[in-house]
């Protein structure tokens, strides 16, 4: 009776490590990109006047005909 306790405890699935690493490198993707995206649109109210930081690339914004 105990084997086949111990048979379906080995079984069992593990941690899905590798589901969680691709959340957690999906975040860190999502907050990269998201905050180049908007340190290089137009500044909020009372941000007009900030510096850039110099770890933002200048994204050369480039004019698209018939938009």
């Amino acid at each position: 009776m105990y084997l086949l306790m111990d048979v379906g405890v080995e079984a069992a699935p593990h941690f899905p490590i590798s589901a969680t690493l691709v959340y957690v490198v999906g975040f860190i993707a999502a907050v990269t990109i998201g905050s180049i995206a908007w340190y290089n649109s137009k500044r909020p109210v009372g941000w007009e006047n900030k510096e850039r930081p110099d770890i933002v690339p200048k994204v050369d914004k480039e004019e698209t005909p018939g938009l």
